[in-house]
């Protein structure tokens, strides 16, 4: 099995991250920030994006011809930097590859909002991620004191990708989801997309800065951070190296990865 030889090697190898496009670059660029010896490999499925509108059995499949493709790379870890994925495939990742710490977006978000004594907190995401019901059970299940809202805002993810970031039409759509009395006088707002940091002050000056809005990337890379020490599987190396691949070249991924990753990348076209 692939997962057989993982830990026969030194601990400089790779991370593996997978998104099923460009907004898991916001997760390799916090885990970059945080954890600057750690090489990674990046993987986004842009021929199948966006998972947000397919079955669970279908976002399965994918996340785990993705993690045998990471696998063969010899990463040492998975990162699950889609909040889809984390959702619908994470659990059965984890019973293929019991040997190879795995980790999602969700669990982290989770274990910090959990903290709060009591509130009110909503959470906007894709309508698979949505409708699996994920966020809203984890959280109750770590603190049942805590009221939750959670809604469908898929016309974000469009915006995000075609680069209307601080716009009439971004303002609009957020206004559009979140000016109704179920979104009001939240305590937290968990952006349950990966796209979505990057509409992150324009959501937080909507809500004139009375809400606590959470940038799930940043948790997920101090969670990958205490994953790797706890395993005794953090890198030696003072500077990381990246490789970049999607399952199709698109010009749409070429010209916004810049703005999610925070620098031009190469990218290298795999089809699974």
């Amino acid at each position: 099995m692939l997962t057989d030889v993982l830990f026969t090697k030194d601990l400089n190898q790779p991370i593996g991250i997978f998104d099923s496009g460009v907004g898991g670059l916001t997760v390799a660029s916090a885990i970059k920030k945080k954890l600057p010896g750690e090489s990674f490999i990046y993987f986004g499925d842009t021929r199948h994006s966006p998972y947000g509108e397919k079955s669970a059995e279908t976002i399965r499949r994918y996340s785990d011809a993705i993690s045998r493709f990471l696998l063969s790379h010899n990463c040492k870890a998975l990162v699950i930097a889609c909040n889809t994925a984390s959702a619908l495939a994470y659990t059965q990742l984890k019973k293929d590859y019991p040997h190879v710490p795995i980790i999602n977006v969700i669990d982290p978000v989770v274990e910090y909002v959990a903290r709060f004594e009591k509130g009110k907190i909503g959470i906007i995401a894709t309508r698979a991620t949505t409708s699996s019901g994920e966020y809203k059970k984890r959280l109750l299940l770590k603190n049942p004191n805590l009221s939750i809202e959670a809604k469908a805002t898929p016309l974000l993810v469009g915006l995000v990708e075609e680069g209307f970031i601080d716009t009439d039409l971004s303002k609009g759509a957020i206004k559009a989801y979140l000016n109704n009395k179920r979104f009001s006088q939240l305590d937290a707002l968990i952006l349950g997309c990966t796209h979505f940091p990057l509409l992150q002050p324009e959501i937080e000056a909507f809500y004139g800065g009375e809400t606590t809005v959470i940038d799930s990337p940043e948790l997920v890379a101090e969670y990958l951070d205490g994953a790797l020490s706890k395993a005794k599987l953090l890198s030696t190396k003072k500077q990381g190296d990246y490789r970049f691949y999607v399952s199709e070249k698109t010009p749409a991924f070429s010209r916004i990865a810049k703005n999610f990753f925070g620098e031009n990348i190469t990218l290298k076209e795999k089809v699974l």
